[in-house]
């Protein structure tokens, strides 16, 4: 099992929240937690890189995560406007 150093008790609270939220709002929450993944990655890669074939790697790797991250953040906003977004998702992403 990976440890994303989350109790059981705020795993139990994520399924939770993402079995009460339409498809569309779930797709748009798992976008946002993996453009922040690709983001701490590339971060993480950069700073271990050995040669510049890397650092262009992780910098493309960046820029996409940002811009993606905030492509979905948007999208996510429109849905909270629209009052389409679950409540109990609004603090969780």
């Amino acid at each position: 099992m990976i440890n994303t150093g989350l109790s059981i008790n705020n795993h139990l609270k994520t399924i939770f929240v993402f079995m009460t939220m339409k498809k569309c709002d779930t797709n748009i929450a798992r976008t946002i937690k993996l453009a922040q993944q690709m983001i701490q990655l590339a971060q993480e890669g950069d700073e271990n890189r050995e040669d510049p074939g890397c650092g262009v790697l992780y910098g493309i790797l960046l820029d996409n995560g940002y811009r993606i991250l905030n492509l979905a953040q948007n999208e996510k906003q429109r849905h909270i406007e629209k009052g389409w977004w679950n409540k109990s998702t609004k603090e969780k992403n």
